[in-house]
């Protein structure tokens, strides 16, 4: 005879005895960088190799796992985005205004970093020269960024990683397959089934995120130390202040005035994405999280499959506008190099044109030299951020993020497609790997 449960003790744990409570997912990720920092302090005032050694090591390996899934997921995520499209009505309409309105937020994002430079200096007082930079391995031009969307063969830009060749070719098997219709439907079954493997395994990734940040921010401050976060201290408190100034001024400004909607329940919809972006500094890495929360946030799954993977790889309100705008300024002041109010049109036109050379991966560096080769700049002074480079890419990678996910919040208010009772109702909650739409998929309508 089973036991009547209301005999059991209020309170009292069940089955085999105590259980442990979960402990939150972002409650993890905090300690895993206060963890991080005490580990990277401790390394480096004792100059203990084989710690710094574990820390260079799993940082490395959890950025490692995160690049080894973006080449096909990409490819993958924006082939069944573009197909998605045909059970959206007016498709044209609302992939046209998710531009427009990625380019609207850039534009804002590059004149907050270009006028934070302007009033601070940051390349004033630094005790920085040009000697201290070197030249990048890699530097990006126009004529790189335009001959090199189309690749040489199928298999380089997966093994090299070119995340904009990936997107072209993606694009293209996209537009064929819609124009190919029925015929193409085993195609379109076999993507969606790899996607949905490719986020799974992904997942497993993601779970490790807080181990990964003890080995990120540990290494970082190992390697770096605060001296050296010294010299650069008011371009570092730039790029924050802009990041927060865009994050937390700017897109609360355009939900509560365009979109009509909450800012405080859009951040708590968005948290779980924003702040796996600021561990991972991955755009593409954090896209199949970006996804779910846009979801959650009431944007409907088909819109919402096409918008935020084309965000992860175009759309780069940290890396691609507040980041190169102050960089140019930093560098042009350490070179004592004038800059005009045309070589400041020129940043803004970069920014907005040539965010897609960011991809979506750690770091900024391709955007960056764009930026420096469009302006005249000597290229030596990329070398002079790069030391620097991972504390600022955190946060450049979550107001990325955040971003990606607000621009088909917007859209898909004004053109009043957005479930507003799933958008009050979204919470912070982590995302669960098998979370899904509990509605099956309809055809989108648009609004005339």
């Amino acid at each position: 005879m089973s036991a009547n449960p209301a005999s059991t003790a209020a309170g009292s744990p069940s089955g085999s005895g105590f259980r442990i409570p979960k402990v939150p997912f972002w409650a993890q990720i905090v300690a895993g960088l206060v963890l991080g920092v005490v580990l990277g302090w401790i390394t480096r005032t004792y100059d203990i190799a084989w710690l710094y050694t574990t820390l260079d090591k799993v940082g490395h390996i959890f950025i490692q796992l995160l690049k080894l899934a973006v080449a096909p997921l990409v490819f993958f995520a924006i082939l069944v985005s573009i197909t998605n499209l045909r059970k959206v009505n007016n498709a044209a309409r609302l992939a046209t205004r998710t531009l427009l309105w990625f380019m609207i937020t850039s534009l804002i994002a590059v004149a907050i970093g270009l006028t934070i430079g302007l009033i601070t200096n940051p390349g004033s007082g630094t005790g920085l020269t040009p000697k201290d930079g070197k030249l990048p391995e890699h530097a990006g031009s126009w004529l790189d960024f335009l001959t090199g969307i189309i690749p040489d063969n199928v298999i380089t830009p997966f093994t090299e990683l070119n995340v904009l060749q990936i997107v072209f070719m993606a694009a293209v098997a996209g537009i064929a397959a819609l124009q190919l219709g029925e015929k193409a439907q085993p195609i379109l079954t076999l993507s969606e089934s790899v996607l949905e493997l490719l986020q799974k395994a992904l997942w497993w990734v993601i779970r490790l995120a807080p181990i990964g940040t003890v080995g990120l921010i540990g290494y970082a401050i190992a390697d770096y130390g605060w001296d050296l976060i010294g010299k650069y201290a008011t371009f570092t408190a730039d790029v924050y202040i802009g990041c927060a100034l865009v994050l937390f001024g700017v897109y609360p400004l355009l939900l509560a005035t365009v979109a009509k909607l909450s800012p405080v329940q859009f951040f708590k919809g968005a948290w779980p994405a924003i702040q796996l972006a600021f561990v991972s500094r991955s755009s593409v890495g954090t896209m199949p999280v970006t996804q779910k929360v846009t979801e959650r946030l009431g944007v409907p799954k088909e819109y919402a499959s096409f918008s935020v993977p084309f965000g992860a790889t175009t759309k780069m309100d940290g890396c691609a506008a507040i980041y190169p705008a102050l960089a140019a300024i930093f560098i042009a002041q350490i070179f004592d190099v004038q800059l005009g109010v045309g070589d400041y049109v020129l940043i803004a036109f970069v920014s907005v044109i040539g965010s897609a050379a960011t991809a979506g991966l750690t770091g900024a560096t391709v955007m960056l030299t764009l930026t420096l080769s469009t302006l005249g700049l000597p290229l030596e002074g990329v070398g002079l951020l790069m030391a620097i480079d991972p504390i600022l890419d955190m946060m450049r990678t979550a107001t990325n993020v955040a971003g990606q996910a607000l621009v088909p919040v917007i859209v898909a208010a004004r053109e009043k497609i957005l479930d507003h009772d799933a958008y009050n109702s979204a919470t912070s909650s982590p995302v669960d790997g098998d979370e899904v739409r509990a509605s099956e998929p309809q055809k989108v309508a648009v609004a005339a």
